[in-house]
């Protein structure tokens, strides 16, 4: 340590200034990558913080979930439950009786224990008012083996008398192993 003292000392002014600016330099870009490093462990924490309170809610609450998990089992009829195919089977049925054009999506399908959950996105464009709600009054009247899990309206700019309708649609389907 003496011998950087002394070394540092038998310099002229200016290379004493320099020396301390790029010291001084090197700590600043250190002490930013270290509080740049600290914050992201500190975000870390809390996100794993947050996730363990979730995760202690779930398993606090197992026994109520499963209760109702059976419960709505027993509600549903199998023999109702739609799988993928029939979910687009039966909407198109529905739209055909209703007088509407209708395009869909592949089917999304989520597995989960006993149950899968099918998702298909419909497009409904240039359809009447009246059509459009016996449509949507028909889907409501399939609940709880169809739910409507999102809709969204938009004026036909060549017609404003007419409505494009996007849907987002699902259906539950009780998995037998």
């Amino acid at each position: 340590m003496r011998a950087l003292k002394a070394y540092f000392l038998s310099r002229l002014l200016r290379e004493k200034l320099l020396l301390v600016i790029f010291i001084g330099l090197g700590a600043v870009m250190w002490l930013s990558n270290f509080s740049h490093r600290l914050s992201a462990a500190t975000r870390g924490r809390h996100r794993a913080g947050a996730e363990l309170t979730e995760q202690k809610q779930w398993i606090d609450n197992k026994k109520p979930i499963e209760a109702a998990a059976l419960q709505a089992v027993k509600n549903l009829d199998p023999a109702k439950t739609l799988d993928d195919t029939r979910l687009v089977g039966d909407l198109s049925a529905l739209a055909r009786e209703n007088n509407l054009k209708f395009t869909n999506d592949t089917p999304r399908t989520e597995r989960s224990g006993e149950f899968a959950i099918h998702t298909v996105q419909v497009t409904v464009p240039r359809a009447d008012w009246d059509s459009l709600t016996k449509y949507y009054l028909a889907l409501l009247k399939r609940s709880p083996y169809i739910g409507l899990e999102q809709l969204s309206l938009a004026a036909d700019r060549a017609n404003p008398q007419l409505v494009n309708a996007s849907l987002r649609v699902s259906s539950v389907e009780i998995v037998r192993p």
